[in-house]
């Protein structure tokens, strides 16, 4: 638990179950809070707004990211202006491009002038966080989350591109790289050794944080105390020769 002490980097929670975010909230190492409409919408969310706004409650002091849902830009920029109204730890999410993969970054060029705070997201390469570092205004924090767990997924190793991506964000220094969609624990231990600011992890890898610095002895003997305890519950049995006999 010593290295999960030591760490730099800033850990967002990922989820849209409402129980889910008052729990983390009561623990001080989470700094923030994400979601987005996928995630929403799993958790039965059917009032987008109301939700929001009940998280903003909730989390009235960390940085919270809601994600707007239009595909033309006009109607992307306006439901921008909107959410950023809900609350002053409040971040808009854009998507890089549309749905037709036209680039987001003359939106995020107005949002980002015009003083809204941004959470750029689904970036997979360094090409688009340049692109993203070009427009935003150097006096505007942002968040730039590229999505390092899809990359991985791709058989790609994302450190390189992270540290890449890290680099040419040095020219906004308001602007934070989070690492998005990781996959396990170990994801965050990798993100803060390369200098990520943030990372965006799931309610159920964040239940995971108890496991770092077990003993491997110990954690061996527990699995196979639940295979055992598993394995009675079921009632399985084998017909040997010994129990035969």
């Amino acid at each position: 638990m010593g290295r999960v002490d030591s760490l730099k980097i800033k850990i967002f929670a990922d989820g849209a179950d409402i129980d889910g975010i008052a729990r983390l909230y009561k623990n001080p190492r989470i700094k923030g809070f994400t979601t987005n409409p996928t995630l929403m919408n799993k958790a039965g969310v059917k009032d987008y707004e109301a939700f929001a706004r009940d998280v903003v409650k909730l989390v009235p002091d960390r940085s919270v990211s809601f994600e707007v849902f239009a595909d033309e830009f006009s109607e992307m920029e306006a439901q921008a202006r909107v959410i950023a109204t809900w609350g002053r730890n409040v971040a808009v999410k854009i998507p890089i491009t549309n749905t037709r993969g036209v680039s987001s970054a003359p939106l995020i060029r107005r949002l980002s002038a015009a003083g809204v705070c941004l959470n750029v997201t689904a970036i997979m390469t360094p090409a688009q966080v340049g692109a993203v570092a070009d427009a935003l205004d150097p006096k505007t924090p942002a968040i730039v989350s590229v999505f390092a767990g899809r990359v991985a997924d791709t058989g790609r190793d994302p450190v390189p591109l992270m540290i890449e991506c890290r680099d040419i964000l040095k020219s906004r220094p308001r602007a934070e790289l989070l690492w998005a969609s990781p996959r396990e624990l170990l994801n965050i231990f990798q993100a803060d050794e390369m200098g990520c600011h943030i990372i965006t992890v799931t309610h159920d890898v964040l239940g995971k944080l108890g496991l770092v610095g077990k003993d491997l002895d110990d954690y061996s003997l527990d699995t196979v105390k639940m295979f055992h305890k598993d394995a009675t519950a079921a009632g399985f049995s084998i017909r040997t020769r010994a129990a035969a006999e």
